[in-house]
């Protein structure tokens, strides 16, 4: 559904990505972790065509995204759904015209399917009746299961979800980590997910990959991940201050 071949990106001479290749397999959830500052959300970017990368190529659903016009590029991203990091509402709008902002501006679905649609994305992420309310009413947790369902207002073949855990206290995690894996049962997508809590990752993935100074470092299922016997990947994924990633001292004066 998704490759990545060896991918370069940089900004202001300050490369991102040195090489970055993978393979997302449709239907599955792909998850991809790594430290900060190590492109992860650079790369979901690339592939929905916000970010054009320097060098080396994208297909999505075997469409080189290098080589399409405006026009193409778009048919293709209305194939995705993506899942902002702060979820990114709109304060201005009701949840319900939050959700239908794709239906309406990039669909031509009329307007009573317009509602019923929105009705059902919000019953699917447990958030019935509250379409007239704005986002500054709801908590941090809900405004996250609305950027889901806008996500998943047109259908989209392609889900990414840029941390979608973080900010939220455990349990509210373990919801949203929950709801990923109902999307994908009951729509069949195809979803990427970038995030840095090791729980969620084991839990949704079918398969992770780390990235590390701008490569995939290694990637396999979740065991093959959790026990892995490179030294950077259990440093990260044990959350540890002691091993060979570098971390920044501290100095108490």
């Amino acid at each position: 559904m998704i490759r990545v071949e060896n991918l370069f990106k940089s900004f202001r001479s300050k490369p991102v990505h040195k090489g970055v290749s993978l393979e997302v397999q449709e239907g599955e959830i792909y998850t991809i972790i790594g430290g900060s500052g190590t492109g992860k959300s650079v790369l979901l970017k690339q592939i929905v065509g916000l970010i054009r990368p320097d060098q080396g190529e994208i297909y999505v659903d075997d469409k080189r995204l290098t080589t399409l016009s405006e026009e193409e590029l778009q048919d293709v991203q209305k194939m995705i759904g993506y899942v902002f990091q702060e979820s990114a509402l709109f304060d201005s709008l009701t949840i319900g015209e939050n959700v239908a902002f794709g239906l309406r501006n990039l669909s031509d679905t009329k307007e009573p399917k317009i509602t019923e649609i929105v009705r059902e994305k919000l019953a699917l992420v447990g958030l019935s009746g509250v379409e007239k309310l704005k986002p500054a009413q709801l908590s941090g947790g809900m405004k996250k299961r609305v950027g889901i369902a806008r996500a998943m207002a047109m259908n989209p073949k392609i889900l990414l979800y840029d941390e979608p855990t973080t900010g939220l206290d455990p349990v509210m995690s373990d919801v949203i980590s929950n709801l990923i894996l109902e999307v994908k049962k009951h729509s069949g997508s195809t979803a990427i997910v970038v995030t840095h809590d090791m729980k969620a990752a084991y839990e949704i993935s079918s398969r992770i990959c780390m990235l590390y100074e701008g490569k995939v470092l290694e990637a396999g299922t979740p065991s093959q991940i959790r026990f892995s016997n490179n030294p950077i990947v259990q440093q990260f994924i044990s959350g540890s201050s002691e091993g060979p990633i570098p971390v920044p001292t501290i100095d108490l004066v």
